[in-house]
């Protein structure tokens, strides 16, 4: 007879409890799934005490036409990745997570930033104004300068 589980467990991973870390960069990993961008999906989560403040993923901006209906300008224009961010019709998922945070007027200034990304350039210098303490991300991203700038800001960044 197999042993009794609490409602909601799997007997396969029961009594592993994921770290904090853990925990909010696979909600951040879910929530790059409602990406619509044809590049890369990217998930963001804002938290402080340990609490989720707002979430973000890559995509256009509310009301306008997903890249999926009318093709990816980066890739038509053949932007590298990295480079030329504005060339783009969406936005990313920091930004996302800034804006959605801004507009239902929570503060994130001291809060911590779970990314399924390095945040670009642009990303890290709206993060350093926001008054973040520190970034987890996933994958790296090559973005020098945004490293560089994020180090001399005294966030604390960390690769999980």
């Amino acid at each position: 007879m197999a042993p009794k589980t609490k409602p909601g467990t799997h007997p396969e991973t029961r009594g592993v409890r994921p770290d904090w870390h853990v925990y909010f960069m696979d909600i951040a990993d879910l929530v790059s799934r409602r990406s619509t961008c044809l590049r890369r999906k990217v998930g963001a989560i804002l938290v402080r005490d340990k609490r989720i403040l707002s979430t973000g993923y890559n995509g256009v901006p509310s009301g306008i036409r997903h890249c999926s209906e009318v093709g990816c300008l980066r890739e038509n224009a053949g932007v590298p990745s990295g480079e030329r961010h504005e060339l783009c019709r969406g936005l990313h998922a920091e930004q996302n997570a800034i804006i959605q945070a801004a507009f239902h007027g929570v503060s994130i200034r001291g809060a911590i930033l779970y990314c399924t990304n390095h945040p670009c350039i642009i990303c890290s210098k709206m993060l350093i104004n926001a008054g973040l303490t520190s970034i987890v991300y996933r994958e790296g991203y090559s973005d020098d300068l945004a490293r560089e700038m994020l180090d001399e800001a005294g966030i604390e960044v960390e690769k999980l």
